[in-house]
């Protein structure tokens, strides 16, 4: 059998499972174009499949399919049927649930003319969901995907409209008082827009306003910056938000856990764009404090401070900043490289690895370098760097990581390998920079990344295999 190497775009990241954006406004606007640009601006956050849902006329269109957004939009060839006063959308990077066409976003339910009333988008994951749904289904609850938390957020919610005669808000309480895990949600039905998170805050979700009577929910602000609109705040850990005609309703789950903020912490590391603000806070400068820590953590003397395209940057130019190293852009970055492909011989892959980063051989050969990532996970691309860095005639090379070690994975709306692919899991910090070739390796500690963040209420599971969830 012929030896093959599967590459995925950024085959040894974290993948944040998706984006989800909303617009609402008592009026007819351009729904089709506002969730084309505030998915296009979600991109990054899931790259398999998007969808969406116009709320036209008192119903419900959707429209999904596999690809990116522009590849999604491409196929449509009327847009007036997408024209409403209000729309959902989502991006998709599958963990729970797969990669079946079933479980693509949003999910709608229907009335019993056939008509969809009701449709959400989620990004997270519902740890008790499995047990959730066989209870749903032992009560005659018809489901459509093959497995998906996301849906079984909607069939309960449409359970619950039952019980309370279509009260959106007590519905969403109770559906949120089952389900435990990470969830940002918006739901469309009725006229209406709903926001809702997780008590812990997990997964990011704010909200902003487009004018003086048009709503913007959004996993990032990228989303509401994309639309022309402007952010006002994120939503609070266990928050709703209801916003139909000209009015707008916030609600909380449950009041005694209103300051229990846990959000994920990756997401100012890698998750999100650079040019986003979580929680009020600029991602960008958060990643250059980063890089500022690690030299003052570990000094070393170098010729040149190169950052991995492109989450790597921030922190190598404040790792530069405070040491006085100069910062230069020599990785090159394909940008139009496939999201996959496969290379079925050996001389083929070592002749191949400088497809997606290849190094200005000039500015490295017989240089001490120090080359800065977000994170080290599985250890195979922070490898294949470090070959390409030699083999440019790099005379040292000093690795850092702008993260902690990850020894765990997460199961919150993160995909992640299993614990016995991550390196820092496997080894010490002596044998993985053995493994990675490297002339020496560190780390962000642990205290400088809460000192940064300002504080312990976030989620650092990958980093010390304690969840909010799991561990109360």
């Amino acid at each position: 059998m012929i030896s093959q190497l599967f590459l995925h775009k950024d085959d040894d990241k974290f993948h944040d499972e998706c984006g989800i954006f909303g617009v609402y406004s008592p009026e007819k606007i351009d729904t089709f174009s506002l969730i084309q640009f505030g998915l296009f601006a979600l991109q990054h956050r899931g790259q398999e499949a998007c969808g969406f849902s116009v709320l036209r006329d008192g119903f419900i269109l959707s429209h999904k399919s596999e690809g990116l957004v522009l590849d999604c939009f491409r196929k449509i060839y009327n847009s007036k049927c997408y024209q409403g006063n209000a729309v959902i959308g989502h991006t998709r990077y599958s963990t729970e649930g797969g990669q079946s066409k079933k479980n693509i976003q949003p999910f709608f339910g229907k009335d019993s003319y056939g008509k969809s009333t009701i449709s959400i988008v989620h990004n997270g994951n519902v740890v008790n969901a499995k047990s959730i749904r066989k209870k749903l289904e032992s009560e005659g609850i018809n489901f459509i995907s093959e497995y998906s938390d996301s849906e079984v957020i909607l069939r309960l919610i449409q359970k619950y409209l039952l019980k309370y005669d279509g009260d959106l808000e007590k519905s969403i309480k109770k559906t949120s008082l089952n389900i435990k895990g990470a969830y940002s949600v918006i739901v469309l039905m009725d006229n209406k827009i709903a926001a809702f998170r997780d008590p812990n805050g997990i997964r990011p979700l704010c909200y902003g306003m487009l004018d003086d009577k048009s709503y913007i929910f959004s996993s990032e602000t990228c989303g509401i910056d994309s639309v022309g609109g402007f952010y006002i705040r994120d939503l609070f850990p266990g928050e709703i938000i209801i916003a139909y005609e000209r009015s707008i309703k916030f609600s909380i789950i449950r009041k005694k856990e209103y300051l229990n903020k846990r959000i994920c912490s990756f997401e100012y590391i890698y998750f999100s764009r650079p040019d986003s603000l979580i929680e009020n806070m600029n991602v960008y400068e958060i990643r250059e404090k980063c890089g500022e820590k690690l030299y003052e953590q570990h000094p070393v003397k170098a010729d040149v401070v190169i950052g991995v395209p492109d989450s790597g940057v921030p922190a190598s130019i404040g790792y530069s900043k405070v040491s006085g190293i100069p910062f230069k852009p020599i990785l090159v970055k394909n940008k139009y490289i496939g999201r996959s492909f496969i290379l079925p011989k050996q001389e083929m892959r070592e002749k191949m690895v400088n497809l997606k980063l290849n190094p200005i051989l000039h500015e490295i050969k017989g240089k001490h370098v120090v080359i800065i990532d977000d994170s080290i996970v599985r250890g195979t691309t922070s490898r294949r760097l470090v070959y390409i860095l030699r083999k440019a005639g790099a005379k040292k090379i000093h690795f850092r990581s702008a993260s902690p070690p990850i020894i765990a994975p997460c199961h919150l709306g993160v995909d992640t390998p299993s614990r016995k692919d991550l390196i820092s899991y496997n080894h010490m910090k002596k044998n993985i920079q053995k493994i990675l070739d490297v002339d020496s390796l560190e780390f962000l500690s642990m205290e400088n990344l809460i000192e940064i963040l300002g504080g312990y209420n976030y989620c650092f599971g990958c980093f010390t295999g304690y969840y909010p969830v799991y561990n109360k």
